[in-house]
């Protein structure tokens, strides 16, 4: 797995996850939205922590300098 996500994306997303997990924890995000909101403060965080996301594949997206080979 490449990775295609570069270290200024990667901080956004966490960012955007800690913010979600406030929110949620000081109950201003509730209920159905909440959780939806809170699964997607997850994946945030798994993929800024593996540097890959898998919707950047197919659309040819990478926000990392490419290695040269």
């Amino acid at each position: 797995m490449k990775k295609n996500m570069g270290p200024s994306d990667r901080m956004v997303r966490l960012i955007i996850a800690i913010i979600i997990a406030i929110l949620y924890v000081a109950n201003i995000i509730s209920g159905t939205a909440g959780l939806v909101l809170l699964a997607l403060a997850g994946i945030f965080l798994f993929t800024s922590f593996i540097s890959f996301c898998p919707i950047y594949g197919p659309f040819g997206l990478y926000t990392c300098k490419k290695e040269e080979e």
